[in-house]
C-alpha cells in the first residue's frame, strides 16, 4: 500500500469526482440525438445492454487496476507486465489530444454566457456562430487570425483548471461538489421550463417513441456500445488514477455501478430538456421536430440559442442557465483529463506535481490557441474524431486484452470481490474477454474502412492524413516514454 499517496477526503468525494469526469457535454448534446436517431425509446434496450456488458465491466477493470497498483495508467500497466506500460502512456497521449481542444469548447461557453445577457446571437444563431463568433476561414488549410474573445475565454478556463488542481485532492474534493451538483440543479430547471412550453410533448414523442424495428440493425447496437464507452470517460486513464487515490478498504463494484448509472441517468434526463425545447422550437417555426433536431455544436450553439430567443418569459435568464450548464458539465471533464496526464509523469519519475501542473496548463493554453484561429474549428473537429474514434477505442481494446488474457480476468475479479460488498460472477470474465473486445474491435475496423473509403467530414485528403499521422505519432511517443528509465523501480507494493 502506497501510504504517501494522496487520498480522497471521503468515498463520496471520489464518487462525485468520478461522476463529474464521466458526465460531460456529450450527455446533453449527443445522447438525446443518438436516442432519436436509433429507434427512440427502443434505443434504451441496446443502450442498457451495452452498459451492463461493456460499460460497467470496463469501469470495474479501471477501478480495480488503479486501486490495486496504486498508480496512474502507465505505472499501473507496468505493474501488470513491464512491456504493457506503453498502453497506459497511449491513454495519456490520447487524453492529451483531447485536453488541447476541449477547453476551447469551454471557452466558447464562457463567451456565450456573456452573449446570453443580451441574446447577442440575434435572429440568426447560425450566422452569428459561424461568421461573427468563429469567423470560419472556410478550410483547415487557412488558419487565419486569432479570435481574441475565444483566447480570453480559454485563459479563464485554464486558470480555473489550474486553481482547482494545484492544491491536490483536498481542494478538488470540495470543488467537485459544486461543479457536479450545479449542472444537475440547472438541468432540473431546464426540464421544468421545457415541459411547460407549447409543443414540448411533440418533441418528447420524437425522443422516446420506440421503433423496435431499429433493434434489428447491427449499427444501432454498435452505436449504443460506442455511446456507453465514450460517455463513461473510459480508456483515458482518468478512472485508473482516481481509484489509485482510494483508501485501503474501498469498494470497487458498488462504486462502478453508482457512477455508471448516475452518468447514464443524467443522459436520459437531459433528453427531456433538449427535446422539449426542440418541440417548442419546431412549433414556433411551423416545421417538424426532425427539421430542427441536431447534435453536437449545432445543437448547443445554433439550435438551442435559436429556441431560447423565442422563449416568452425572460429568455436571457434561460440562455445564461443553458451555457452555465454546459460550462459546469465540461469543467469536471477538463479536470479529469489533466489529472491522469500529470500523474503519469509524477508516478514514474517522481516529479513535483506543483511544478508539472503549471507547465501542462501553460503548454495546453498556448497550443490550444491554434484552435482559436479562424480555421481552428476544423482542426478541433479532426483531432476530436481521431482521438475518440481510434485512440480511445484502441486503448479500450488493449485494456481488455491485457486484463482479460495477460493478467487474467478471473484474477482481477477475485481481487475486486475481496474488497467489494457486491460480488461479480464469471459473467464479468466473459464481458472482458469476449463481448467488449469484440464490439470495440468491430467498431475500430468499421471506422478504418469508412475512413479509407470516404475520408472524414469532407475535409481534404491531406488534412485526414495529418490526423492519421498524429494518431500514429502518439503511439510512437508512448513506446518512447515507456523506454525511458524510471527514477525508481515501481514495486507491486500496491498489494495490501
Amino acid at each position: 500500500m502506497n501510504e504517501g499517496r494522496e487520498r480522497w477526503t471521503s468515498r463520496t468525494s471520489f464518487i462525485i469526482a468520478s461522476i463529474g469526469a464521466a458526465i460531460g457535454l456529450g450527455n446533453v448534446w449527443r445522447f438525446p440525438y443518438m436516442c432519436y436517431e436509433n429507434g427512440g425509446g427502443a434505443f434504451l434496450i441496446p443502450y442498457f445492454v451495452a452498459l451492463f456488458t461493456a460499460g460497467i465491466p470496463l469501469m470495474i477493470v479501471e477501478y480495480g487496476l488503479g486501486r490495486k497498483m496504486q498508480a496512474g495508467a502507465p505505472t499501473a500497466f507496468a505493474g501488470v507486465r513491464k512491456g504493457t506500460e506503453w498502453i497506459g502512456w497511449l491513454a495519456l497521449m490520447v487524453v492529451m489530444l483531447i485536453f488541447l481542444f476541449y477547453p476551447v469548447i469551454m471557452a466558447w461557453c464562457v463567451d456565450y454566457v456573456v452573449y446570453a445577457f443580451n441574446l447577442s446571437w440575434g435572429t440568426d444563431a447560425k450566422v452569428f456562430f459561424e461568421q461573427d463568433f468563429l469567423q470560419l476561414s472556410g478550410s483547415p488549410g487557412i488558419l487565419g487570425g486569432i479570435r481574441w474573445p475565444i483566447v480570453i475565454g480559454l485563459a479563464v478556463v485554464w486558470l480555473a483548471i489550474y486553481l482547482s488542481l494545484f492544491k491536490g485532492l483536498k481542494a478538488l474534493s470540495k470543488i467537485v461538489f459544486y461543479t457536479v451538483i450545479t449542472p444537475w440543479v440547472i438541468l432540473v430547471i431546464m426540464v421544468i421550463r421545457g415541459l411547460t412550453l407549447p409543443g414540448a410533448i411533440e418533441g418528447l414523442k420524437f425522443y422516446l417513441t420506440p421503433n423496435f424495428a431499429a433493434l434489428l440493425n447491427p449499427r444501432v447496437w454498435l452505436a449504443a456500445y460506442g455511446q456507453i464507452f465514450f460517455t463513461l470517460s473510459l480508456a483515458m486513464g482518468t478512472m485508473i488514477v482516481y481509484s489509485s487515490y482510494l483508501p485501503k478498504k474501498s469498494d470497487i463494484t458498488n462504486n462502478s455501478f453508482m457512477v455508471s448509472l448516475a452518468n447514464c441517468g443524467t443522459s436520459f434526463f437531459a433528453g427531456f430538456a433538449v427535446f422539449s425545447i426542440l418541440g417548442y422550437l419546431a412549433q414556433a417555426m411551423g416545421v417538424s421536430v426532425p427539421q430542427v433536431t441536431q447534435s453536437g455544436f449545432g445543437l448547443a450553439f445554433i439550435t438551442y440559442p435559436t429556441a431560447i430567443r423565442l422563449l416568452p418569459f425572460i429568455p436571457a435568464f434561460f440562455g445564461i442557465l443553458f451555457f452555465l450548464l454546459l460550462l459546469t458539465l465540461g469543467i469536471d471533464s477538463a479536470f479529469s483529463q489533466i489529472e491522469p496526464f500529470v500523474a503519469g509523469f509524477t508516478d514514474k519519475w517522481h516529479f513535483n506535481k506543483k511544478l508539472v501542473l503549471p507547465v501542462v496548463c501553460v503548454c495546453g493554453f498556448l497550443i490550444g490557441i491554434i484552435f482559436t484561429t479562424r480555421g481552428g474549428y476544423y482542426w478541433l473537429d479532426i483531432i476530436d474524431y481521431f482521438a475518440s474514434s481510434y485512440g480511445l477505442t484502441f486503448v479500450g481494446l488493449l485494456e481488455c486484452i491485457v486484463i482479460g488474457y495477460i493478467y487474467k480476468a478471473h484474477k482481477m475479479r477475485e481481487y475486486v470481490n475481496e474488497v467489494s460488498d457486491f460480488k461479480i460472477g464469471k459473467w464479468w470474465d466473459v464481458c472482458i474477454k469476449i463481448i467488449t473486445p469484440v464490439i470495440l474491435g468491430i467498431s475500430l475496423i468499421l471506422n478504418i474502412i469508412a475512413l479509407v473509403r470516404k475520408g472524414y467530414g469532407g475535409y481534404p485528403t491531406w488534412a485526414t492524413a495529418v490526423g492519421v499521422l498524429i494518431t500514429l505519432g502518439i503511439i510512437v511517443i508512448s513506446f518512447v516514454l515507456m523506454s525511458i528509465k524510471a527514477k525508481a523501480v515501481h514495486e507491486e507494493g500496491a498489494e495490501d
